[in-house]
């Protein structure tokens, strides 16, 4: 019966990171939908939505914090405890990034976006946002190499990161007076480049869980981070 209960406990912790996890995937989109359009009330939206996500994860945490405490975990359950508090973790650092990306469609205010961003960064959302999704799935089903699987496409996201990031350096050789301009569209790209390596992260928290295992995963090659970015 007490293994029963706990069992229960730790379906319900999953069902939470499934939850908040599929908000933060709906959310990437989103984001990079109200950028393009110009749509600033929802990019106000999702900056304010950011507090609830944090207090999600926080909760996560804390449910997860009571059944080490309350209970007796397995090895195996401690792995699975292990991974919530990791992947939850990475699911608000993920929503930050989307925060960003909110407040630079603010920041821009009515300037037009420039058009290849148009043209390709809804493509590098729904590449991230997939990858998200795989993510997830791979920890609701213990599915290791599925989760070894996903960080190749993150190739795809620095792919276009690279070009976009290229198209910024142009814009600014062409139009000087528009560096502000082209510095919060390098942040926007930065933001869900970032978002991709993270979901990375996760999958390294799913392979752990399964097979108590952990082990770094690298997609064919790294973006090499911005100065003053984490």
């Amino acid at each position: 019966m007490l293994r029963a209960s706990f069992d229960n406990e730790l379906h319900q912790l999953q069902t939470q990171v499934l939850s908040l996890g599929s908000e933060v995937e709906e959310n990437l989109v989103k984001v990079v939908d109200a950028l393009i359009e110009r749509d600033f009330v929802v990019s106000r939206r999702l900056i304010e939505a950011d507090k609830r996500i944090n207090a999600r994860r926080i909760q996560i945490g804390l449910d997860s914090l009571k059944l080490i405490a309350t209970q007796q975990p397995m090895a195996r359950d401690m792995r699975l405890i292990a991974a919530v508090l990791e992947i939850v973790g990475e699911l608000e650092r993920i929503h930050d990034y989307v925060k960003g990306i909110a407040k630079t469609s603010i920041v821009l205010g009515h300037a037009p976006i420039l058009p290849a961003f148009v043209e390709q960064l809804p493509e590098m959302a729904r590449v991230t946002r997939d990858m998200l999704h795989l993510a997830l799935e791979a920890f609701a089903k213990r599915d290791a190499e599925l989760a070894r699987q996903i960080p190749e496409q993150d190739d795809l996201v620095d792919n276009i990161f690279n070009q976009l990031y290229q198209e910024t350096i142009n814009y600014v050789l062409e139009s000087p007076t528009e560096v502000m301009r082209a510095n919060q569209l390098e942040w926007a790209i930065h933001n869900l480049e970032r978002s991709a390596d993270r979901v990375t992260n996760i999958c390294e928290w799913v392979v752990y869980m399964v097979t108590g295992e952990y082990a770094e995963m690298d997609s064919e090659f790294e973006t090499p981070p911005m100065p003053g970015s984490d």
